[in-house]
């Protein structure tokens, strides 16, 4: 049995109790609440056991000692969370946009160190990984791309984490930057500033949706687009079970899922 702890109990955290309790394999025996008005205290989860949760995540660990942490809070409250599981020795799977680079390094230095596993992704949808492997294979073979993001109106960060690594993959994928239509007359101020190596994005924020990304190729006379549409928060899940048993066998931090489902770099 892998005993869990989950780090944020919004929405997705609150999926991911439900849905990681359903496997036979996983035991979730605490949860992180970094917005909570009180310290600690105790829940039930969906099999009926009372577990423990708290604010502070290097109380909760040290109490349960959990064999896998996984993330998806924020990127200011993600380093602390960090810090914990490298004091306690347990493999952390984070799913959290922006986290800094200091922490992802510190991170993967100490995993090197200690032979410990650990996954940082910025999408768990294994849709949206193959995404971002097609995205980098065509990238060879157009000069002009942009990425559209589309996410709920609660998302506090912008553009996502998925729209950067996919903007980031693309720019490898082609080996130089793409080039980047700047107009002579803007009308609104910001709407064709943004870009990453030459890649424009641009980001939508509306209720209705929870993740979709859209890259577009251009070229003479044609379009290339790709897609993937995150219908709902399980969307999520298939990818974080995978993580989870694959962390367990890692001994270093492994960034994203594509080498964990089989993807050759291209």
């Amino acid at each position: 049995m892998t005993n869990l702890v989950i780090s944020g109990d919004g929405r997705m955290g609150s999926m991911l109790i439900q849905g990681l309790e359903q496997e036979s394999d996983f035991d979730v025996v605490g949860v992180i609440s970094p917005l909570a008005e009180e310290s600690s205290g105790k829940m039930h989860t969906p099999r009926g056991s009372e577990i423990p949760w708290s604010r502070d995540p290097a109380d909760l660990i040290s109490a349960v000692r959990p064999d896998v942490v996984i993330d998806f809070t924020n990127a200011e409250f993600t380093p602390s969370l960090v810090d914990a599981c490298m004091e306690y020795g347990v493999r952390p799977v984070i799913g959290t946009s922006g986290v800094d680079e200091i922490t992802i390094e510190r991170l993967s230095a100490y995993c090197s160190a200690n032979n410990l596993g650990s996954v940082y992704a910025a999408n768990f949808a294994v849709g949206a990984v193959i995404l971002s492997h097609l995205a980098k294979i065509a990238s060879r073979f157009f000069e002009r791309a942009e990425v559209i993001e589309l996410h709920h109106e609660g998302k506090v960060d912008a553009p996502s984490g998925t729209a950067i690594a996919l903007a980031e993959a693309m720019h490898a994928g082609r080996g130089s930057d793409f080039i980047f239509n700047k107009p002579e007359l803007t009308h609104v101020d910001g709407t064709r500033d943004g870009n990453l190596g030459g890649v424009g994005i641009h980001s939508v924020r509306l209720p209705g949706f929870v993740a979709s990304h859209e890259v577009i190729f251009g070229d003479a006379s044609q379009t290339l687009t790709l897609r993937h549409d995150s219908i709902g928060r399980d969307s999520f899940l298939p990818g974080v079970s995978l993580a989870i048993r694959e962390v367990l066998k890692l001994s270093q931090l492994v960034v994203g899922l594509e080498s964990l489902i089989g993807l050759e770099e291209e």
